[in-house]
């Protein structure tokens, strides 16, 4: 049987470069979003992550390379491209002075879109986000969640067909952000794609079907996240901390792991069998152990390093 020929994608960005004085903040960067996909973009502060998504929406022009989105290009296309995005950005840009319905219709209205078709929308647009009995409420009665849940339902008034989301979920506390992705993963389920960006490990495992790994401007990793843990990773890591952990790591036991990290007063091992170490911390009593699975933040780590970067 012949294979069926996969669907071109949705959004590519090809050989992306961009340049502030003589800083080259995305170097030679390609991508491509499929169709009912999640791309997740990550790495450190001052990796390009926003400056990258500028430039897909049409506000950073790029110096170098080309974008292309849903059989369009850009930049000669921006608008018929926008017209089929939605964003959700870092920062909230609702409008103070007008409640959840009225951010919604003005939104609409900026597509083209008519009063009568934008009102139509409205009502499945606030209970997807929850925010139903907030329809008269101004965005300064809303919590931090319900802001982020609006801007997502005012990111879907025009039913794009691509999500752009820097970052949507900073700030939020663990339950709106759960409620966040669970939006996430029913628009997924939609067949609609989505390119976010992120610091949170758990929610790039979570949401992303393919990672893109960001340092310095450069792709420095792709793949699915399970892949790419394995691809890097040793499966086991046992983490040791308390009075005398440092002591641990330049001892014995340092043999019988792959690899030794320490961060703070955290020392990691990295190992493919963990029985051993783990029978030889016992005789640390005072020390505290956890053994647990790779997992994307050990990835992160590993690949952009442990130093804390200051906003670029």
């Amino acid at each position: 049987m012949p294979h069926p020929t996969p669907s071109p994608p949705l959004f590519s960005a090809d050989h992306l470069t961009k340049r502030f004085g003589g800083n080259t903040v995305v170097d030679d960067l390609s991508f491509a979003i499929a169709p009912g996909e999640c791309l997740g973009v990550i790495g450190p502060n001052g990796a390009g992550k926003t400056t990258t998504v500028r430039m897909c929406l049409g506000l950073t022009a790029p110096d170098g390379g080309s974008i292309s989105a849903l059989g369009l290009r850009m930049p000669q296309d921006a608008l018929a491209i926008k017209a089929q995005i939605g964003v959700v950005t870092q920062l909230d840009t609702l409008d103070p002075d007008f409640n959840c319905e009225e951010n919604l219709l003005v939104y609409g209205r900026y597509f083209g879109m008519k009063d009568r078709e934008i009102k139509e929308r409205i009502p499945a647009l606030l209970e997807f986000a929850s925010l139903t009995s907030k329809a008269k409420a101004k965005p300064g009665e809303l919590s931090g969640g319900m802001k982020r849940r609006l801007s997502l339902a005012r990111a879907l008034v025009n039913d794009p067909k691509l999500l752009l989301l820097d970052e949507p979920t900073t700030g939020l506390d663990p339950q709106a952000r759960h409620l966040m992705w669970e939006r996430l993963q029913a628009l997924l389920q939609q067949g609609k794609s989505i390119l976010l960006t992120t610091h949170f490990m758990d929610e790039a495992e979570r949401l992303c079907s393919r990672l893109l790994v960001l340092d310095h401007g450069k792709k420095i990793a792709e793949g699915k996240p399970r892949d790419l843990i394995a691809e890097h990773l040793e499966p086991d890591v046992v983490e040791v901390f308390g009075v005398g952990a440092l002591e641990v790591r330049d001892g014995p036991l340092r043999e019988l792991a792959a690899r030794v990290e320490v961060s703070g007063e955290t020392v990691f091992f990295y190992t493919h069998q963990a029985g051993a170490l783990l029978q030889g911390l016992a005789a640390y009593p005072q020390l505290r152990t956890l053994h647990r699975p790779a997992n994307l933040e050990d990835l992160f780590l590993k690949l952009t390093g442990r130093q804390i970067r200051e906003d670029a």
